[in-house]
């Protein structure tokens, strides 16, 4: 019988250097994790902070995970998300071929998302 090939979701951020703002990053992988208990969850960061991307998929490839879906978390799409996260994981890709790699669109381009932003503020 084949088992499910191991999958992760890892949310990117950017990152920074104050511990408050990792704060909902880190109630998004908790809700997650909550709402899909199999499921491996992680939170990477570009800069600031740790841990970056590579480390979370080395961990995630070591562990045996073959899936992983990057989620960028990231309201606008800057350089950030259009240049430097593709570069970043092609890179990736090289580096883990054995494992599938699978970039999300940025959860600021969400309709989602983008309606219960404007339910909010409308509030």
């Amino acid at each position: 019988m084949n088992m499910p090939e191991k999958r992760a979701v890892v949310l990117f951020a950017h990152g920074s250097r104050d511990p408050l703002w990792h704060k909902p990053m880190e109630a998004v992988a908790a809700r997650l994790l909550a709402s899909e208990p199999g499921l491996l969850v992680r939170c990477a960061y570009l800069e600031l902070s740790t841990p970056d991307l590579p480390t979370v998929c080395q961990e995630l490839t070591g562990a045996g995970v073959r899936q992983l879906s990057v989620v960028p978390m990231f309201l606008g799409v800057g350089r950030h998300a259009r240049e430097d996260l593709p570069v970043l994981l092609d890179a990736l890709r090289l580096q883990y071929p054995q494992a599938s790699f699978v970039l999300k669109p940025a959860v600021g381009e969400d309709p989602r998302l983008i309606a219960l932003l404007a339910h909010i503020a409308a509030e």
